[in-house]
Parts: structure tokens; C-alpha cells; sequence
């Protein structure tokens, strides 16, 4: 949904880097929405609602979650090139198809102008640099997609990055506006010790924090882990 939104940040040029989720997932001992059974209906639901409300055509796959490595290695092979890769995510979540199904996947290529991609995905060079792109997600800290990467801080989910007065403030440092150009972001707590009060059955988050300011004098570049 954030690559159909991409002409909101006209002056923030995107790097679109694949990632394997299943791997970060792992890697961190954070179970998959899917293995919980009100978790994976409320993410469904949730991703029809935000569909409906931002007005985009949306179908889940028939199978769900599916084998999404084709498609990945596919992003890899198309150098992570954002009209390629946005039409890789419609053909599998407007239309609706299973593109972990070999019919299906060269369907999808020929889509994208790649026909002959077919043949060169299971090339080892493609697959070590999805590889590398997971290694370099975890080393970074990456922990679930999307995740921005701006200025070497981290930006995690749709609505922080759509909606969240640090990315706002990231856009306004990319478009150069006034004096904003040469100053700080917003400080974020950092190894706070927060204390929790129990009030009328509902949790409180009470304390001090040490504060930190983030490091982000200037905008550079925006990478997004998909």
C-alpha cells in the first residue's frame, strides 16, 4: 500500500531493498501473524480496511501466507526498480494470484517485462544477494517491513511511516524548507526505565526517561525494507 502512496514524497528518492520477512522473524524469536489465529484474522481484516479507506483495489492471494522467494528474488533481479516492484506487489495483492506457483510466476515475469527472468532465478548470485540484503536488515536492526531507513535510523510500519511526526519531519528536511534543513530531528527516549501503574485496570506509563537526540542533521537517503 506505501508503493501506491509513493507520490506523497515526491523529493524523497526510495531504495527499495527486498528482504525475506520469515528470516528477520526468526532471526529476532518473533512468531508470524499467521501462527496466531486472531492475530492473522485481525491482520487481514485490517489490511481490507486500510485498502478500503485509502481507496486501492485489494484481493488476498488464495493461499496465505505463501512462498514469497520468486518474487523476491525477481525484486533482486529487477534491481529493486520501484515501478517493477510495485507491479509485483499488484499482481499478487490486487489480482489475487499465487505467484509461488510456477504457471503463475511466469505469468507475473512476462507482467513486469521480464520473461526470461524465469530462468535466472535460481542463479546463485540472485540468491546471495537476497542473502546479503537480510544480513545487512538484521545487522541494521531491522526487525519486520516495512521499515524505512532514513539517515541511518530506523522507521518501522505503514502508519509510522505515513503518519509519524519523525517522518513528517524527515519529508520537511528533504524538501530544504527554511531553516529546518541544518537542524536536528525530534529527540526519541533510549534505554528508558519506564515504570507501569496498574489504575482502574488500565495500564499507565509512568517515569522519567533519559532523552537522546537522534543523529540526523541533514537528510541523505530513504531505503525502504519490503
Amino acid at each position: 500500500m506505501l508503493l501506491e502512496q509513493h507520490e506523497k514524497w515526491p523529493a524523497m528518492p526510495f531504495e527499495l531493498v527486498p528482504v525475506q520477512l520469515m528470516k528477520l522473524l526468526e532471526r529476532w524469536g518473533q512468531p508470524h501473524a499467521a501462527t496466531i489465529p486472531s492475530k492473522r484474522v485481525f491482520t487481514y481484516r485490517h489490511a481490507l480496511f486500510r485498502a478500503e479507506q485509502l481507496g486501492m483495489p485489494f484481493k488476498m492471494p488464495p493461499v496465505h501466507p505463501f512462498d514469497p522467494g520468486k518474487a523476491l528474488r525477481l525484486a533482486v533481479l529487477a534491481k529493486g526498480e520501484l515501478g517493477c516492484v510495485r507491479e509485483i506487489f499488484r499482481y499478487i495483492r490486487r489480482e489475487g494470484r499465487d505467484a509461488a506457483t510456477p504457471e503463475v510466476f511466469r505469468t507475473l515475469c512476462e507482467h513486469v517485462g521480464m520473461p526470461k527472468a524465469v530462468m535466472r532465478l535460481e542463479d546463485e548470485d540472485i540468491k546471495a544477494k537476497l542473502r546479503d540484503n537480510n544480513d545487512r536488515a538484521v545487522a541494521m536492526g531491522v526487525f519486520g517491513v516495512p521499515t524505512f531507513l532514513v539517515n541511518d535510523q530506523i522507521f518501522w510500519g505503514r502508519e509510522h511511516a505515513a503518519h509519524g511526526p519523525l517522518c513528517r519531519a524527515v519529508a520537511e528536511l528533504a524538501r530544504g524548507r527554511g531553516s529546518q534543513a541544518d537542524q536536528p530531528l525530534p529527540t526519541a527516549p533510549r534505554d528508558a526505565d519506564f515504570r507501569i501503574s496498574r489504575e482502574d485496570g488500565l495500564g499507565r506509563i509512568s517515569g522519567s526517561a533519559s532523552m537522546s537526540s537522534i543523529a540526523c542533521s541533514r537528510w541523505r537517503q530513504n531505503r525502504i525494507s519490503a
